[in-house]
């Protein structure tokens, strides 16, 4: 994978194995952080009313992970 992890929400979700609204759940719920799992994309991806949101793949995959081996019912979150 190379260097810039930083994915546009399709990618991240396809790559994760979830769907963008189960993604924007997390982000709500507070299991994906601000600034560590996700931002706003750099300017040249939004609009002035709804920016872009991006993840930071390895990080969203290793708090899944965490989450998923405690038994956490992330999966029924967004069900």
């Amino acid at each position: 994978m190379s260097s810039n992890q930083w994915l546009l929400e399709e990618e991240a979700s396809k790559r994760l194995g979830v769907t963008s609204k189960t993604l924007q759940i997390w982000r709500e719920m507070g299991y994906l952080k601000p600034g560590t799992h996700w931002r706003s994309a750099p300017v040249q991806h939004s609009m002035p009313w709804k920016p872009e949101v991006i993840y930071h793949f390895s990080w969203c995959k290793e708090i899944i992970e965490y989450w998923r081996n405690r038994d956490a019912p992330l999966s029924d979150l967004a069900a």
